[in-house]
């Protein structure tokens, strides 16, 4: 009578223990299914860079003349004549080799770079236009641009004048037309798409030379600082979306900045996708 009476409390007692371990199994695979820590990829940011541009025509006997003295006059402020001769060089014409399909290029071909008082250039596919001109002393730089804006570098590629405008015109500039003089030309404007990757960085400097051991060009693109030492073209790579700020600066053998209005230029362009 007594062993009957354990059955039943050893039968609950099992069915307990599998009930039990039955859970616990359960919840064994739920420590195993917690999510791991998540691995975020860092975003790297392009690095600026600056390289020099290549496989351009030389166009090392081209001319730009302007058949007037070094001095030009004229009494009153307004619109004034400009007849340029070109030699050697087709205004108009698409300038031939990759560079064209690489950079920004001007679907009108080849041009002249006006630039008055370091001021941004404008665009010119004729030798013969008129200018507004306002009174006071200038500095005139003008130069033969192929049609992706790299200027043709040359001792007759050029022409530079003093405009004196005005019955008593003031030099506010405080010029002087023979000292070492650094003049912006490139970039310029707003870029979108591909033209985005690869931007022509082009300058012209009049009255010196560029060396290692010489004068220099220091320029800053953005938060970056880099040292030029050829009078070269260069092309700018990883440029970030958005407006960007370019600095050139005429700098000596020691890094010192040399004294002149246009000698110093900041410009700001503009990235789209």
């Amino acid at each position: 009578m007594n062993k009957k009476t354990h059955y039943p409390i050893i039968a609950t007692c099992l069915f307990f223990f599998a009930i039990t371990s039955c859970k616990q199994e359960k919840k064994a695979p739920e420590t195993m299914d917690k999510p791991e820590t998540e691995i975020t990829e860092e975003v790297v940011k392009p690095e600026i860079t600056l390289e020099k541009l290549e496989e351009s025509p030389a166009y090392a006997d081209a001319a730009l003349i302007l058949d007037t003295s070094e001095e030009i006059v004229a009494k009153k402020s307004g619109e004034m004549d400009f007849s340029f001769k070109v030699e050697n060089y087709e205004l108009g014409a698409q300038t031939k080799g990759p560079n064209a399909q690489k950079l920004a290029n001007s679907g009108k071909g080849q041009h002249i770079h006006f630039i008055l008082n370091n001021q941004p250039y404008s665009a010119h596919y004729e030798p013969n236009f008129k200018k507004e001109i306002p009174e006071g002393i200038h500095h005139l730089v003008a130069f033969l641009s192929r049609s992706f804006h790299e200027s043709v570098k040359n001792e007759n590629s050029v022409v530079v004048r003093k405009l004196v405008v005005g019955e008593k015109p003031e030099d506010k500039l405080s010029l002087n037309m023979e000292a070492p003089t650094l003049i912006y030309s490139r970039p310029k404007g707003e870029y979108t798409g591909k033209g985005t990757e690869e931007i022509l960085l082009d300058f012209f400097v009049l009255n010196t030379t560029l060396s290692k051991e010489g004068n220099k060009v220091r320029a800053k693109i953005n938060d970056k600082e880099f040292t030029i030492t050829e009078w070269v073209p260069h092309v700018i790579k990883g440029l970030p979306m958005g407006e960007v700020t370019i600095q050139l600066e005429l700098i000596d053998e020691a890094g010192n900045f040399i004294p002149g209005p246009f000698n110093k230029v900041t410009r700001k362009i503009t990235l789209k996708n």
